[in-house]
């Protein structure tokens, strides 16, 4: 029975819709397992130890000492953004402090020139010398032997790093690379008051063995009371967290886009069960007549779609497979690790998404279908799949939101997605009746559509079959608007954020001025006709109490506010409130004396961390506590690219505290060798070319988003299957309804009018929806995630909705075309 049907067609577009939800699940399955494998698998040559201990602030030079005593090997390394220069040229740079033995666990391997055969280097870069990366050489326009300039000394170039197993993530992965000795440090003249630099002791033992692991678990127990604010440890368990949150984020967002797929293919599955239904009543009475059993025909049936559920999953967990080579292709610079082949638990995962699905939209109708009587084969008064509508779609809902919980991992997560899922069918469905009743409504009126017996006939049939047609237009209308936010909206979003920009906003920040800079830093803005600079002072703090509370990091539950809890905040004080900022609360201090120490609070991060307006408050600045309470909050114009700080102190609060100055600045374009000229005269400064960054932040971003389109193009393919299926599912109908028009006199050119109308109808409704959802959507982003404007491209939009609506005209079209080849005999016999 399974061969006939396959061989009939019956399964056909039920086998495509099934083989889609189950690619789309086990190509992300398999491609977020093999990044975990990797972590798993290189977490001490992530770290570049056994155990890493990390903070914003020099560690202990006891906790080295307390490692070495107890038998373990230790070595540190300092991290921090520069300028590196030639007489000619300044790149940014991520500077990376070494020790010897550095690392203690991984691999670090460099080449003598560009395109050389890598090695391993088995040492660090000896006094004087500096190894880089391939990007660095080229934007210096430098090679192996010349010598380069960082800080107040000049070191030589001896090899071009081509791998470093410990290398962090985030903003250091934009940059070009590095890396020093040690025992230069000092003679650059980089580290000062207000510098950003994070340090790092790596820990390691001898061997891997369990005695091994036992000396730096003793470890990790003795240092971890000692952690202070900005501290952390990082171990096999944990390792590279920030590799780890990025995954997730990439793995919600695959998951998502696979949902959806798993939602398209389900309806798809759902109304090819039920032509399925319709067309083997007649075999079940038949078999009933012949004494066979309700078990026996439902155990047949079950088997069948068992078996072909089973063989499908299969095909579908290769079809994945294949899917997620793609997938790391596309994600291979974002995650820079050489994978290992997956486990077997995605298969696993693919075939119980497989079964599942055939059993909560197959075996309700089938479980109808056994019930025929054998009088089905005399006369057709039994209700058919009408009665069974609602168990089916009901027991195939249920099966969903189970799905939806498992494939997220996360109930509140999946939870969400499941309402937002079914939210937006509701919303589409009701503003797709809405419209039909509309039109139904329009075709009986005089005027033109009555003239127009196709529109009017298509109309009609649409209405006739209600369900079908509200089923098809969300359906669409879902697979549309997912394409069209990944598309469209994503770029009309992208070109808000950067006409929020200013023309004259600046595009350089300087930072690491010391007191002792600022008149001599005018005055060479002043003799390179650069702008007049506003120097703000930058005081580097810790908020550890709150409102007479220990702030503790982990008392918080959202990442963003535990980030801040463990951080340094940039402080600054100013009796003049910024251009940008705006008073939402309270009273700005000015420079009127106060009763107490004031701050001025920016907005977002009182939100974040939960601090009112007359909250008390107490900074760490360097072992120094400033005690204070906000006076004011402000709410900042972050798109202004000037200097901005979450806490801004009342005159005679900070201005004792160790204080270092920044500044930002609009560079006309071709002068870039006024910033070469900058850094040669003050080369302990940092400058940051803004536009630089961004542009490297737009790059990752179109990154993930090929990623995730990637995977959403199983959405469009199951939003085309749900609508072939949802054509195939009224066919016999339409074949049966189009011979008794022609007995009845209709023409070709009518019927094939009366057909294009419906599809367009279809197209035009279910583009409505997804521009409508799309559109809804890009505004919820722009205001509640990124506190932009959005002005959608109205025209690309209107392109957008002819191209779909012709979409669905040519694949309805296609679809149908044949039956009107087909004979009145042929189309009266459909259902006789």
């Amino acid at each position: 029975m399974l061969r006939r049907d396959f061989r009939a067609g019956e399964l056909t577009l039920l086998g495509i819709a099934l083989l889609i939800a189950v690619a789309s699940l086990t190509s992300v399955g398999f491609f977020t397992e093999r990044v975990q494998q990797a972590l798993k698998r290189d977490a001490t040559q992530l770290l570049g130890g056994d155990l890493l201990v990390s903070g914003d602030a020099p560690l202990p030079k006891a906790w080295q000492q307390e490692a070495q005593r107890m038998g373990l090997r230790a070595t540190n390394t300092l991290t921090f953004s520069s300028m590196v220069s030639t007489d000619d040229v300044a790149q940014l740079s991520a500077v990376k402090f070494v020790e010897p033995q550095y690392p203690l666990r991984g691999s670090l391997k460099i080449a003598d020139r560009m395109g050389g055969e890598a090695r391993e280097a088995g040492r660090i870069p000896p006094p004087g010398e500096a190894w880089v990366e391939e990007r660095l050489l080229s934007a210096l326009d430098v090679k192996p032997g010349d010598l380069v300039s960082l800080g107040k000394i000049k070191l030589r170039v001896g090899a071009l790093i081509t791998f470093e197993s410990d290398r962090g993530n985030g903003f250091f992965n934009f940059i070009p690379r590095i890396m020093v000795n040690a025992a230069d440090l000092a003679s650059t003249g980089l580290i000062q008051e207000g510098s950003r630099v994070r340090y790092r002791m790596q820990i390691a033992a001898d061997g891997s063995g369990a005695d091994a692991r036992k000396l730096v678990d003793r470890f990790e127990a003795w240092v971890k009371p000692q952690l202070g604010g900005g501290q952390q440890l990082e171990s096999i368990d944990n390792a590279r967290p920030e590799v780890r949150g990025n995954l997730e984020r990439i793995q919600h967002f695959l998951s998502l886009a696979a949902m959806l797929s798993v939602v398209l293919a389900a309806v798809a599955i759902g109304l090819c069960a039920r032509r399925y239904l319709q067309r083997h009543l007649d075999g079940c009475a038949a078999m009933r007549c012949f004494g066979a059993r309700r078990s026996q025909l439902l155990g047949l049936f079950l088997t069948e779609f068992a078996m072909f559920g089973l063989a499908v999953a299969a095909i579908g967990c290769v079809v994945g497979f294949g899917v997620q080579a793609g997938i790391a292709a596309l994600a291979g610079s974002l995650i820079k690790a050489d994978l290992p082949l997956p486990g077997m638990l995605p298969v696993l995962h693919g075939l119980v998404v497989g079964v599942a699905l055939v059993v909560g939209f197959v075996a309700p109708q089938l479980l109808h279908m056994t019930r025929v009587p054998p009088v089905h084969v005399l006369r057709r008064e039994w209700g058919g799949p009408e009665a069974s509508t609602l168990s089916a779609w009901s027991a195939g809902a249920i099966v969903l939101l189970g799905l939806f919980l498992w494939v997220a991992g996360d109930i509140k997560l999946g939870a969400w997605v499941a309402a937002g899922f079914a939210g937006a069918c509701l919303v589409f469905a009701l503003l797709a009746r809405a419209g039909l009743s509309l039109l139904a409504m329009a075709r009986h009126r005089d005027g033109g559509m009555r003239a127009t017996w196709g529109l009017r006939y298509g109309l009609a049939a649409m209405h006739r079959r209600l369900s079908a047609s509200i089923v098809q237009s969300v359906a669409l209308g879902l697979g549309l608007m997912a394409m069209l936010l990944l598309g469209l909206v994503s770029s009309d979003l992208l070109r808000g954020w950067q006409h929020s920009l200013r023309p004259d906003a600046p595009n350089q920040f300087v930072l690491n001025i010391q007191s002792e800079q600022r008149e001599p830093l005018q005055a060479f803005f002043r003799e390179h006709h650069l702008p007049e600079l506003e120097l703000l002072p930058m005081i580097r703090g810790r908020l550890v109490e709150l409102r007479g509370k220990v702030v503790v990091a982990e008392d918080y539950k959202e990442d963003r506010a535990r980030n801040l809890a463990d951080r340094e905040f940039n402080l600054s004080y100013s009796s003049v409130m910024q251009e940008g900022n705006k008073i939402v609360a309270g009273q700005w201090h000015g420079d009127a004396p106060q009763s107490g120490s004031v701050f001025s609070m920016e907005e977002g991060v009182g939100k974040t961390l939960g601090i009112k307006l007359g909250d008390s408050v107490v900074f760490d600045i360097g072992g120094q506590r400033v005690a204070g309470t906000v006076g004011s909050i402000r709410k900042l114009d972050w798109d202004s690219m000037r200097v901005n700080f979450f806490f801004t102190a009342a005159p005679g609060v900070l201005e004792a505290m160790p204080t270092s100055w920044i500044t930002s600045f609009l560079l006309p374009p071709g002068r870039g060798a006024d910033i070469n000229a900058l850094v040669a005269a003050f080369p302990n400064l940092t400058v940051i070319d803004v536009g630089a960054v961004i542009a490297q932040v737009q790059d990752l971003t179109s990154k993930l988003v090929r990623v995730v389109q990637f995977v959403f193009a199983f959405a469009l393919i199951a939003g085309a299957v749900v609508l072939l299926s949802a054509l195939r599912a009224t066919h016999d109908e339409r074949m049966h309804e189009l011979a008794v028009l022609r007995t009845l006199g209709a023409r070709n050119p009518q019927l094939r009018a009366a057909m294009l109308s419906e599809f367009v109808v279809l197209g035009v409704l279910s583009a409505i929806l997804a521009t409508i959802g799309a559109v809804a959507t890009g505004y919820v982003l722009a205001i509640k995630v990124f506190d932009i404007s959005y002005d959608p491209d109205w025209l690309a939009l209107s392109g957008y909705v002819l191209m779909a609506i012709i979409g669905v005209v040519v694949c309805g079209w296609l679809g149908v075309r044949g039956l009107l080849q087909r004979t009145v005999v042929d189309g009266l016999r459909s259902v006789a």
